[in-house]
């Protein structure tokens, strides 16, 4: 017995256009009052059970259909303060405010409108279908996952003792493959990220009389160096480590020394000793800069968030991995080497204590994709998640996304006499 999809064939195109209109108007994590409204509203019209406001912004839908397992699927709905650039009839030209106060432009660059449709593509086609399977399903769209928080905010609000606690807590990515193939990866298959402030302390002055000064904005930029041998001379070539510096803020006008300059730093991790080991050099180097420029005082290092990695359970993983094979073709699930890049997904399976599953499907046109493959030239021609040229194409991304879904979780659903 198998669900049928003909439900989403016949609102593809409003689907379609329902991801265009989400692309169009992205807001930021823990702004999504707009994104969560209309999945509300769709849920509704659905027949599903629908609690909005959980983790301020994000919304829960529950689909009873008898007794049977309990899956949870999620997707994330906040977008990033990036200036699009795709050229796109249905580009955002929407700005923002950040949690700084400033006023920021803003887009789905990293696909999260696209999580939002297959997600409820697939809700409608569990509720259009119920004869397929047995059970319930949760469905959770949560803010803010790229502020690190959003996970956690809905936790903290009873996710799991308001509703269904789930047996299997299903989750999927939208990134830079070709489109119409699933990646899968067993075990570790994010890894951890901590977000980190450095505030570096001087004493300004004026820019024509350096010596009666301590300059900050000296010590920054050496520190901003600095903190590249971290991965190259503290750890070990085979180690997966990322430190990065995203952003430095210091100063007003040129002619003027400013008394601090502050470092934003994220590293990325894939064990926990290999973490402690980063964010002590990190600390230390900061503090020997301070040291050696002679500040005023030691540097304020904060922890603004850490995220553990995300472990796939290798069982379900291959339960996932099989359902896919034998929907799509053995030729169109791939398996993929773990990512340094990080998700607050397995925050979930940590907190509710049950496993959890994570795989990845292509967003990127075919053929664009083979030609810079073949001309060797990926890296440089296709764009990442969280560049401003990123788009998923719509078809056959969207297709693929909510089948993807539909498919892991009738793993689970549907009853066993019928597997």
């Amino acid at each position: 017995m198998s669900v049928q999809f003909d439900g989403v064939r016949e609102r593809l195109g409003e689907l379609e256009e329902l991801y265009r209109d989400l692309h169009a108007h992205p807001e930021l994590a823990f702004q999504e009052k707009r994104t969560a409204a209309i999945v509300a509203e769709q849920l509704t019209a659905l027949g599903w059970e629908v609690t909005s406001g959980v983790g301020q912004t994000g919304v829960v839908g529950v689909l009873r259909n008898g007794e049977g397992p309990v899956v949870m699927l999620r997707a994330d709905m906040d977008a990033l303060p990036v200036k699009e650039q795709t050229g796109l009839p249905y580009a955002s030209d929407v700005t923002g405010t950040d949690s700084s106060g400033a006023t920021v432009p803003v887009m789905h660059a990293c696909g999260h409108d696209m999580h939002v449709v297959c997600l409820l593509g697939a809700c409608a086609v569990f509720a259009g279908d119920r004869a397929s399977w047995s059970g319930t399903i949760v469905a959770i769209f949560q803010p803010g996952e790229e502020s690190g928080y959003g996970a956690r905010a809905m936790i903290d609000d009873g996710l799991f003792d308001r509703f269904p606690k789930p047996d299997v807590i299903l989750g999927q990515h939208v990134g830079p493959g070709p489109a119409g193939i699933v990646a899968t990866c067993s075990g570790a298959v994010m890894g951890a990220t901590d977000s980190i402030t450095i505030r570096l302390f001087g004493r300004g002055g004026h820019g024509s009389k350096p010596e009666a000064a301590v300059d900050p904005v000296v010590m920054a930029a050496s520190l901003v160096l600095r903190l590249q041998t971290v991965v190259s001379r503290e750890v070990a070539a085979a180690e997966p480590v990322v430190v990065t510096v995203g952003a430095l803020h210091a100063g007003t006008t040129a002619a003027v020394i400013p008394d601090t300059a502050e470092l934003n730093v994220n590293v990325r991790t894939s064990s926990e000793a290999t973490r402690n080991r980063v964010i002590a050099a990190i600390e230390r180097l900061a503090r020997a800069e301070a040291a050696a420029a002679g500040a005023p005082r030691d540097p304020e290092i904060t922890s603004v968030y850490h995220l553990p990695a995300t472990v796939n359970d290798p069982a379900g993983t291959g339960r996932v991995a099989d359902a896919h094979r034998g929907f799509f073709g053995p030729e169109r699930v791939i398996p993929v080497p773990p990512t340094t890049a990080s998700e607050d997904f397995g925050l979930l399976g940590q907190a509710a204590g049950r496993p959890s599953v994570y795989w990845f499907f292509g967003g990127i046109d075919q053929a664009t994709y083979g030609a810079a493959m073949a001309a060797g030239t990926v890296d440089t021609d296709i764009p990442q998640n969280h560049a401003a040229t990123f788009a998923p194409v719509v078809e056959p991304t969207l297709v693929v996304g909510v089948q993807a879904l539909v498919v892991a979780a009738l793993a689970w659903l549907v009853p066993s006499t019928h597997r």
